[in-house]
Order: structure tokens, then C-alpha cells, then sequence
């Protein structure tokens, strides 16, 4: 599975943006996506998943500013952030897992970079 994650770009503290992760196969619509992101001189770090079942979880810091979401008819994982503040500058990744009974298989689209400007 090959993902290919883009929407992000620059925008003013307050505002949105929606990233996209797409899986370039159907089977992408079983695996578990997550969102991770990494800062300047950080650490990656998980902003928000989603299983194949559609159960959400995320980060403290963008709980009810981010929501995400899956489309399986275009095998693609959105994640729509509110708020926007300078803190959420980073590149942001999406990264997809699937466990069988003997491996846990994992792929991860290239970064999109998310900048907020105060």
C-alpha cells in the first residue's frame, strides 16, 4: 500500500486546513491510519488515529480542534484541523497499520508540510 498524503500549506493562527492521506489500494480501507507530526528539533509525535471500524482518538492538545476522518469510497483518511496556532507547525504524516498473526505491517506517506503563522 502506497499512501500519499497532501492539503497542507500556510495559514494565519485561527484558521483550517484539511489534510488528505490516500491509500492506493482499496485494501488501504482495513488498516488503521494514524496522524503523526513532527516540529522543528522534536520528536514525531500521534495527533489522531482512526481504525477500520471508524473509532477516533487523539492528542489532548487537538481534541476538539481536529477531527478525523475516513472515506471509504476513496480509500482516503482526511484530517480537518480547526484553530490553527503557531504550535501545530510541523509536518504532519499519515501512517497506516494493519496487524496479521504474524507481522504488523506498516507504511507511511511522505510528509505535508503545515505551517501557522501568528
Amino acid at each position: 500500500v502506497q499512501l500519499q498524503a497532501s492539503g497542507g500549506g500556510l495559514v494565519q493562527a485561527g484558521g483550517s486546513l484539511r489534510l488528505s492521506c490516500v491509500g492506493s489500494h482499496r485494501v488501504f480501507n482495513v488498516y488503521g491510519v494514524q496522524w503523526y507530526r513532527q516540529a522543528p528539533g522534536k520528536e514525531r509525535e500521534f495527533v489522531a488515529g482512526i481504525t477500520s471500524g471508524g473509532a477516533t482518538n487523539y492528542i489532548d492538545s487537538v481534541k476538539g480542534r481536529f477531527t478525523i476522518s475516513r472515506d471509504i469510497a476513496k480509500t482516503t483518511v482526511y484530517l480537518q484541523m480547526s484553530s490553527l496556532g503557531p504550535e501545530d507547525t510541523a509536518v504532519y504524516y499519515c501512517n497506516a497499520q494493519y496487524k496479521t498473526p504474524r507481522d504488523l505491517l506498516t507504511y507511511w506517506g511522505q510528509g505535508t508540510q503545515v505551517t501557522v503563522s501568528s
